[in-house]
């Protein structure tokens, strides 16, 4: 049985998308699902969805003899995995978390203050120019110390200088939405960058 098949035809089938596939050693297996991208339309996902998907994923691996203890279907959450094309495309404009495969190394870190080592980037999700004839993506970030509870930013303060990291898919281990809400519940507006560059 091809596991992953079995549970993505599923879902794909009642109209939802896969968003992630998750076993737990306790076997726990718990399936992410969306809506299907819209431009322009924003669908969430329901309790009643939920129910749905289980219903019928219950029935589906019981016939195939899947081997798993308890089933848990849910949203994807502020921390949404991407993992397709069509994924990037839907959050481009939105604040990643990125980790590559591999550290950047020391002819990517020239000329800049990161770490020839690092991994792990959070940065606004952008198209970038294609190369070798294939679609590229970046993430553009400011290194801005962390602001201490209470401690007041100077609004002279000079921002600090804003850094791109250019990346294909293939490059990426993980990539989600990083798990930023404001105080109301909702992820905040991300500014475009360069709007970012002409703030007072």
């Amino acid at each position: 049985m091809d596991f992953q098949k079995t549970i993505e035809q599923t879902v794909t089938g009642l109209g939802y998308e896969l968003v992630e596939i998750e076993r737990t050693s306790g076997g726990l297996l718990r399936v992410t699902i969306d809506m299907p991208y819209v431009p322009g339309a924003e669908q969430f996902i329901n309790a009643e969805d939920c129910e749905k998907v289980t219903r019928q994923l219950q029935f589906v691996l019981e016939v195939e003899g899947a081997d798993y203890a308890r089933l848990e279907v849910s949203s994807p959450g502020i921390d949404r995995l991407l993992r397709s094309e069509k994924d990037f495309e839907r959050f481009t404009g939105e604040l990643i978390d990125i980790t590559l495969k591999a550290p950047i190394g020391v002819a990517a870190s020239a000329g800049s203050a990161v770490s020839a080592n690092r991994k792990k980037f959070r940065g606004t999700l952008e198209r970038a120019e294609p190369h070798d004839g294939l679609p590229g993506w970046q993430i553009v970030w400011r290194d801005e110390p962390v602001t201490k509870p209470g401690q007041k930013v100077s609004k002279k303060k000079i921002p600090a200088p804003l850094q791109a990291l250019r990346f294909t898919r293939d490059e990426i281990h993980q990539a989600r939405l990083a798990p930023v809400v404001d105080f109301k519940g909702r992820r905040p507006k991300i500014v475009p960058v360069a709007d970012k560059a002409t703030e007072k």
